[in-house]
């Protein structure tokens, strides 16, 4: 299961609405390896594709990628104001770590096992 916090869903109902995007759009998270963690975080404001689950409050929706629920199972998309930098985050309880600027992660289990020199070839 995964937790959108109040913020983030008026966040993302805000944003959709400014893009004028059809009725089913919502934010899509995915997990694919790469980034200077091991796994980063993909989210793309779309509708469903195939198998996706839904999670949805307050009329906010968010999909979630069939083949990353393991990495995302148990996360809290919440969403962060800052000076320099606001946007939408994910706390997850599966990852061993995290980069500073918190888009990828080392997925607990996995630890050591990605070397990001091999991702260039």
């Amino acid at each position: 299961m995964i937790i959108l916090t109040d913020n983030a869903a008026k966040e993302l109902k805000s944003l959709i609405q400014k893009q004028e995007s059809k009725d089913d759009t919502g934010l899509r998270l995915s997990v694919s390896k790469g980034g200077c963690a091991g796994m980063q975080y993909v989210m793309q404001v779309q509708q469903a594709q195939d198998g996706d689950q839904l999670i949805e409050k307050d009329g906010a929706r968010v999909y979630l990628s069939p083949d990353s629920l393991e990495y995302l199972n148990g996360c809290e998309v919440y969403y962060e104001y800052g000076l320099t930098d606001s946007g939408f985050k994910i706390r997850n309880p599966n990852a061993s770590r995290s980069c500073g600027c918190g888009t990828s992660f080392e997925a607990a289990g996995e630890e050591g096992t990605y070397d990001p020199a091999n991702e260039c070839k």
